[in-house]
């Protein structure tokens, strides 16, 4: 016998009840992903710092296939706590000298992308401290994008390959890795997104633009 919809219908919950019980299955798996990072940094020996720092909203993208700062400087979840400065650093040192990058360099990106949240998720699914995107962490091998280790070693590597590809130029390797690869080769440089331009001067500005971050 096929069940009746309407019975089907007036079995599901109100909208309203309907978006409480989603809000609360988000609330939870944040939890479940504080404590996991938490384990995880205790096992690294690393502090976390005080919960409640945030990094700003981003303004709506300018091209459809940018990672651009809706996706880096995302507003990290309430519930979780900022990897301190600190505690990074030698996380920071040993993925930077893994694939012959700056420490400076890394952190800035970092700072940029998640304001050092390990579980930050961006409005379009980038995640961790390196909001990496899942088809990318994916083929990094990334097991777990909360991870700060794993994230931290994917993203360094992610950027080798990008200063690779652009010959060395910091410039478009910074504009790849906020709004992808294609676009900045469709562009012939930096693209003229508002959002992209701001993330590359403000990592260039951190990293005393100029010199040379790149060995």
């Amino acid at each position: 016998m096929v069940p009746l919809l309407t019975s089907v219908a007036f079995a599901q919950p109100p909208p309203r009840d309907a978006m409480a019980t989603a809000l609360d299955q988000q609330r939870a798996t944040a939890t479940r992903q504080r404590q996991a990072i938490q384990r995880q940094a205790e096992s690294l020996g690393v502090r976390l710092a005080p919960m409640g720092v945030e990094t700003p909203p981003a303004d709506a993208k300018d091209a459809p296939d940018a990672k651009a700062a809706a996706d880096t400087r995302t507003a990290a979840d309430p519930s979780c706590d900022a990897i301190s400065a600190d505690a990074a650093t030698s996380l920071i040192e040993t993925a930077a000298k893994a694939q012959d990058l700056e420490p400076r360099l890394l952190r800035a990106i970092i700072e940029q992308e998640s304001g050092l949240h390990p579980c930050a998720v961006s409005p379009r699914g980038a995640k961790g401290l390196m909001q990496l995107m899942p088809d990318t962490a994916q083929d990094l091998g990334v097991a777990d994008p909360f991870d700060p280790r794993q994230s931290i070693d994917a993203g360094a590597k992610y950027f080798r390959q990008l200063m690779t590809r652009y010959n060395g130029d910091l410039k478009r390797a910074l504009g790849a890795y906020n709004a992808g690869p294609t676009t900045v080769d469709q562009a012939g440089g930096v693209p003229d997104i508002a959002e992209t331009r701001q993330y590359v001067e403000s990592i260039l500005r951190k990293l005393d633009a100029g010199k040379p971050v790149s060995k």
